[in-house]
Parts: C-alpha cells; structure tokens; sequence
C-alpha cells in the first residue's frame, strides 16, 4: 500500500511543483550597480546599440525589475524578434539574456513571458534606438 501511494503521489506533486512555475512573480533581481551596459540589437535593422549611461542603465533595469510576468509557452522554434538585450556585468560577462518582443511579452529562458501589469520600457529603448 505504501509503495503504490508513493508511485501516485510523487508525480502529482512534481505537476503541483512545475505548474507554480505559471504563477505570475518577478523574474528579474538585477543590481543598478553590477551592471555596466546593456546591448541591444534591433531585430527589424539589425542596429547594434550599446547602453553606458548610467541613467538609462538604471531606468531599464528598474524596469525589468519592477514588472511581473506571467509564464507562457515554449519560445522554441520562433525565429525574429525586436531587441535582442544582453545585460552585461563591470567584467564585460554577460548577466541575463533576453528578447524584449513588446511593451508586455519578453522571450527569457526558451519560454514567453507577458507582464501582468505594469509595462516594458519598449517605446524607451524603441526611442533610444531610432536617436543613435
């Protein structure tokens, strides 16, 4: 009897495990003061931007850090996107990897995410972008 509640059990709490994974929570933990740039490449023109200012640093990161996001389907197989962003530590490696699609949907670790509320900085880096 104990073997076969073990055999039950176990795989359902490994789906209770996995589906709190959809819960709506804050990915991204980013200290302003570790990173040193962020660079963006523009899927529509293939522009390559590089982020030093400390201004625009903190306010993209403060951004990612403050949004919740919802988890979605699987980002494999889907070519194209709009910012290809890289966050960078003062060692010049990369911190975090991410797609930033629209003002609400990133592709971050092979899934779509979308914000339940507050918005992305899309039209703030969309801005940045088109001025250099």
């Amino acid at each position: 009897m104990k073997l076969k509640t073990i055999i039950i059990v176990i795989p359902l709490l490994l789906v209770l495990l996995y589906s709190f994974t959809y819960v709506p929570h804050k990915i991204f933990d980013i200290e302003v003061e570790d990173v040193s740039s962020i660079q963006i490449v523009d899927g529509s023109s293939g522009y390559k931007l590089e982020i030093t200012s400390k201004q625009e640093i903190n306010r993209i990161i403060t951004n990612l850090n403050e949004v919740t996001f919802k988890k979605g389907k699987l980002s494999a197989g889907y070519l194209g996107y709009r910012f290809n962003t890289k966050i960078y530590d003062h060692n010049g490696e990369p911190l975090k990897e991410l797609i930033i699609n629209s003002n609400d949907t990133i592709r971050y670790n092979g899934f779509f995410y979308t914000s339940t509320g507050k918005p992305l900085e899309f039209q703030f880096i969309e801005e940045l972008v088109e001025k250099r």
